[in-house]
């Protein structure tokens, strides 16, 4: 019996891979496309930006489900809780170096 929800187990994991990855593979092509093939939609290049980076975050979030397995059960609720923390941590330093980069450039440019 053990043997078999074994195999059960990863049958659900084989199937969890092969989504992620289907989907993983259509969030990177359409990207590529529209910025390979511009003319094809007509978009211009701040809307292409814009589609590509909620192409990227779509990509991350899939990434995060299917391949991390971050879930919002009990169980994984710590897991989701300490991306959050790393997230916002990341992007403090960044964006506070980014904003302290900026602010040195601008400051030293106008003498």
């Amino acid at each position: 019996m053990a043997h078999q929800d074994n195999h059960a187990a990863h049958a659900v994991g084989f199937k969890d891979y092969l989504i992620g990855f289907i989907l993983s593979v259509i969030l990177t092509v359409i990207p590529f496309m529209l910025v390979m093939h511009p003319e094809a939609l007509g978009l211009s290049r701040g809307a292409t930006l814009i589609t590509v980076v909620l192409f990227g975050l779509a990509q991350v979030l899939v990434h995060l489900v299917y391949f991390l397995h971050m879930k919002t059960d009990a169980e994984g609720r710590w897991n989701v809780i300490s991306m959050i923390f790393t997230v916002l941590i990341i992007a403090f330093v960044v964006g506070l170096s980014v904003w302290i980069m900026w602010s040195m450039h601008y400051h030293m440019m106008t003498n």
